[in-house]
């Protein structure tokens, strides 16, 4: 299993505009994808409800994960993508 420890670098965290970029992403990344709040249960990186469920404040380390072939590489854009606060899901 792939996994990437990041820190939230959203000012606002993980919720509503950068939820929405977020999950956009998971999606288009092509692998599933979990997320969960660094000791806390997973879910999926791709639903929106579940997402803001997590609650993950800036500064949160929150874990993404993947056992699909192909994961590493999807999980570095996402990794990018939640540390630097992005509007969009980096290049490959």
């Amino acid at each position: 299993m792939a996994e990437r420890h990041v820190t939230v670098g959203w000012p606002e965290g993980l919720h509503a505009r950068p939820a929405a970029v977020f999950v956009r992403a998971a999606g288009a990344v092509g692998v599933p994808v979990t997320i969960a709040k660094a000791g806390g249960s997973p879910v999926n990186a791709a639903s929106m409800l579940a997402l803001l469920g997590l609650g993950a404040e800036s500064g949160d380390e929150v874990v993404l994960s993947s056992e699909a072939e192909g994961a590493d590489a999807a999980l570095d854009r996402l990794a990018k993508l939640v540390s630097e606060g992005l509007n969009e899901l980096p290049p490959a």
